[in-house]
């Protein structure tokens, strides 16, 4: 998952996202996406909706994650290239 994991990161950052803590364990980034809005669960369906992209709001998991976007990367490198192509049209497009 390394491959994935570092992968993803670089594409993250490279498009704004904050990332306070780079994961070491689990199969999920957790990404400051407040650059785009303060509002996670609406931008994570408005993500879902135009870039075809399922990440999870941060608000799911408390009030301090507001403004984040949780984002896994346990898929395939192929499949995670697709989406963080998409991710950046949105982000392009939305920032």
């Amino acid at each position: 998952y390394n491959d994935r994991r570092e992968y993803m990161l670089s594409r993250l950052e490279d498009m704004g996202f904050g990332i306070t803590i780079e994961p070491t364990g689990a199969f999920y980034i957790l990404a400051n996406a407040s650059f785009l809005s303060d509002n996670s669960y609406e931008l994570a369906f408005d993500i879902l909706d135009k870039a075809g992209v399922g990440v999870a709001p941060g608000i799911d998991f408390g009030q301090g994650a507001e403004g984040y976007l949780r984002f896994s990367y346990a898929n395939s490198l192929e499949n995670i290239k697709t989406g963080m192509d998409r991710l950046q049209k949105y982000v392009e497009l939305h920032a």
